[in-house]
């Protein structure tokens, strides 16, 4: 049974950490499987708060607080668009759960060293573990990394299928990849709520993975298997904005500029989606997480509280 509230209806929990709110009865069974969360997001705070008009570019911009699940801002969060090296979540996540480890040795094949552009500069027959091909994967926006996890573990039409297939299992409505890496293909496509679904399911289950794309910087030491690296973040908001965690930028013809913006303050988790905003994706972010820091969904069935914004 859902809560219908002004005429917005919200199912299944509004989660706050560590305080989850359930708005329906579930018969226990220890002996079953714990379900996947599949992070349904809430309007109810969009419904009874008026979206400011915020000076955004992109043509698809969402802005969710992780903590209650309430959507704060959104600008046409459903349309199938180009998602560029956003995809890379996907890849990764997809890479853990076939290797098992992090610790995994993938050998470098020649093709994936032929994709260009953004790469993160592998050679024929490198051997890495999984972990320093994400780093260049999420730091770096590494084209040949992404083919490299995709061939390195099992064959890569396989990795793409499990691509697809955790997009469904997750509860991604639209989503489909075609490639690990974002380059623009027929058929590559993801919604700007989709994309924060993915970066909360990240985060709450791959903390590796979310540690990664918060680096600034990664020095990778040469070895007898390989040369060294050295992966900077291209994330501008990385040391800059005050309390961001990552977690991913892109850029492609069709996609436009992309990023996909986490950041946690005074204890709060706040994700920012944006699409297609060539040259002002980085401060379209900003704009959203400012606004979204400046208010507290936490109180969105009582009275609205703020705070200063950064």
């Amino acid at each position: 049974m859902g809560l219908t509230l002004a005429g917005v209806v919200t199912t299944g929990m509004i989660a706050k950490r560590g305080a989850p709110i359930n708005f329906t009865l579930q018969r226990s069974n220890s002996s079953a499987p714990a379900p996947i969360d599949r992070f349904t997001f809430s309007n109810y705070w969009l419904a009874t708060h008026p979206q400011p008009d915020l000076p955004i570019h992109g043509q698809a911009a969402y802005l969710v607080d992780l903590d209650t699940r309430m959507v704060m801002w959104s600008r046409d969060p459903e349309t199938m668009r180009a998602p560029a090296s956003l995809t890379k979540l996907m890849t990764a996540m997809v890479a853990v759960d076939d290797a098992g480890s992090l610790d995994r040795v993938v050998t470098v094949t020649k093709e994936s060293t032929q994709i260009v552009p953004s790469v993160m500069g592998l050679s024929p027959g490198e051997k890495l573990t999984l972990r320093q091909l994400i780093d260049g994967l999420f730091l770096d926006s590494g084209n040949d990394a992404a083919e490299a996890i995709a061939q390195g573990i099992v064959p890569r039409e396989k990795f793409i299928q499990q691509m697809n297939q955790k997009a469904g299992s997750i509860g991604l409505t639209a989503t489909h990849f075609s490639n690990p890496s974002g380059l623009d293909a027929p058929g590559h496509v993801m919604s700007a709520h989709d994309i924060a679904h993915v970066a909360a399911y990240l985060d709450k289950n791959y903390p590796d993975l979310a540690a990664i794309a918060a680096a600034k910087d990664i020095t990778i030491p040469a070895t007898a298997d390989h040369k060294a690296f050295y992966p900077h973040n291209l994330n501008g908001l990385i040391g800059t904005y005050p309390g961001a965690t990552g977690l991913k930028t892109g850029l492609t013809g069709n996609a436009g500029g992309c990023m996909l913006a986490t950041a946690t303050r005074d204890g709060r988790h706040l994700v920012a989606v944006v699409l297609n905003a060539t040259l002002h994706s980085t401060e379209d972010a900003r704009v959203l997480l400012n606004y979204g820091f400046s208010v507290r969904t936490d109180g969105a069935f009582g009275p609205l509280s703020r705070q200063p914004a950064a």
